[in-house]
């Protein structure tokens, strides 16, 4: 199995919504909370950081596609490895996606470490992304709390993509424009079932909140299907 689909998108354009569309079109898609199932990748992620080479055959051999972090700071590396695979930018409004960021992600990185420890796999990904996502080496600089500064890094970001990407290979993508675009973009038959609607917000703040009040944390991870607006 090779990479046909780098997801280019930050997290929290959609990501949950289109990796499982994609699963639905037939192209198994690695995804942030895949780590949470594969806490191994960490080591492999950190590497490819570090500017180390990786072996992304072992990594991502059982995956079609890629779309959230990690995967989206690596789209450079996995377009030169895999230079025949398509490009999906996610995108969204940038004060809404800055929102939905700061309650959710952004906010479960500010629980202290030590709080996280009663679930493994939260844990390890909440150290991850303090370092890869929200750390002073990582994709905002240590600086989301500025709000200006992360939307600057997430404008910069989307143009970079659109100037580097060969317009043939690269769908601009609001998950709102559903199967269409999509399906005509990857030369596949529109699927008669409703686009997926993830909407995981209540499922983070939930989290939080037992995290806060010292309640165990149950072994699973945010990010389940629900059907939402």
């Amino acid at each position: 199995m090779s990479l046909e689909i780098i997801g280019a998108g930050f997290g929290r354009t959609g990501t949950k919504s289109l990796q499982l569309a994609l699963e639905k079109l037939g192209f198994p898609c690695y995804h942030m909370t895949t780590v949470f199932q594969n806490l191994g990748d960490i080591a492999t992620w950190e590497a490819a950081s570090a500017g180390k080479d990786v072996d992304w055959e072992v990594l991502l051999g059982n995956y079609k596609a890629t779309v959230d972090w990690p995967g989206c700071d690596h789209w450079k590396k996995l377009m030169e490895r895999y230079p025949d695979a398509k490009v999906i930018l996610g995108v969204r409004d940038e004060e809404k996606w800055y929102q939905s960021c700061m309650e959710s992600i952004y906010r479960i990185s500010r629980v202290p470490e030590e709080l996280t420890k009663s679930n493994a796999g939260l844990h390890a990904v909440q150290k991850f992304t303090n370092q890869a996502v929200w750390g002073p080496s990582g994709t905002f600089q240590g600086k989301f709390a500025d709000k200006e500064f992360a939307l600057n890094v997430f404008r910069s970001h989307i143009a970079e993509v659109k100037c580097t990407v060969p317009a043939d290979k690269l769908l601009v993508f609001e998950v709102a424009q559903g199967w269409a675009p999509l399906c005509a973009f990857l030369g596949v038959p529109i699927p008669q079932e409703e686009f997926p609607r993830v909407n995981d917000k209540e499922s983070f703040g939930a989290m939080i909140d037992m995290i806060e009040k010292g309640e165990e944390i149950p072994h699973v991870h945010p990010g389940r299907e629900q059907q939402s607006e």
